[in-house]
């Protein structure tokens, strides 16, 4: 009989909060991104609250524009437990800036979010569901996926395809993908192994996963919104509303 593969336990998570936010211009032109409310909450409060009710007890943030208020901000949380990657200097693009705080996220697998990494949830945790699902014996990395027919705000031509095993393939040109990549996945730290130390993009390692058949997905369970744009936060607002009378 094959024995069940051993959970894997995490506690750590990392918040993208670095970027400059251009597409949400003029709102950002005096708030980062992560500090723009939906709902009545800032996107970055969405995402800590959902880590936080799913047990992470730690979150690296980076920061880079408008940091010191994304710093006021974050110190009126009493959790979970924040650190701050301070990028002042210099924007380390996604990978950089998680191959930069590695020191602070530990050795074992951890969880990175968009700071717009925003739905409306399902029967239960989606992030639990993905931790609960991640086997660090058959995956590197394990993403949270939207379906895009369902999604709100999204009208790209997606980026993956998922396979009955649960592993991806990436969108080529021309193609269509029935999913779009949610911004939240879990990710085992060694991927970062041999990678440049200034900027670069995660999806360097994605595709890395990839080709090694380590690349695995697993589907969202509600309503993603995406919100890229002021215009999206409407629609966004409108689907949450909605929601509630359901």
């Amino acid at each position: 009989m094959t024995a069940e593969p051993k959970a894997t336990t995490v506690r750590t998570a990392m918040l993208l909060a670095a970027g400059l936010g251009k597409r949400m211009r003029p709102l950002t032109m005096t708030l980062p991104k992560p500090l723009v409310k939906v709902a009545g909450k800032t996107l970055a409060d969405h995402v800590l609250d959902r880590l936080t009710q799913a047990g992470i007890e730690t979150v690296v943030v980076n920061v880079h524009y408008l940091a010191e208020l994304m710093e006021l901000h974050l110190k009126r949380r009493t959790a979970p437990k924040i650190v701050i990657s301070d990028e002042r200097t210099a924007l380390l693009d996604s990978g950089g800036g998680v191959r930069n705080a590695l020191p602070m996220l530990g050795a074992d697998p951890f969880i990175i979010c968009n700071s717009d990494s925003f739905w409306i949830e399902g029967p239960r945790s989606n992030l639990k569901a993905l931790m609960e699902t991640f086997d660090a014996e058959r995956m590197d990395i394990l993403m949270l996926l939207a379906a895009t027919a369902s999604s709100v705000g999204f009208d790209g031509p997606g980026d993956y395809s998922l396979a009955a095993d649960g592993r991806l393939t990436r969108r080529r040109e021309r193609e269509v993908s029935p999913f779009a990549y949610a911004g939240v996945l879990i990710i085992n730290p060694l991927m970062f192994d041999d990678t440049p130390t200034g900027p670069f993009s995660l999806n360097r390692i994605f595709d890395r996963a990839e080709a090694a058949g380590r690349l695995f997905g697993r589907r969202l369970d509600g309503i993603w919104l995406h919100v890229g744009t002021p215009e999206a936060i409407v629609d966004a607002e409108a689907r949450i509303a909605r929601s509630t009378t359901e």
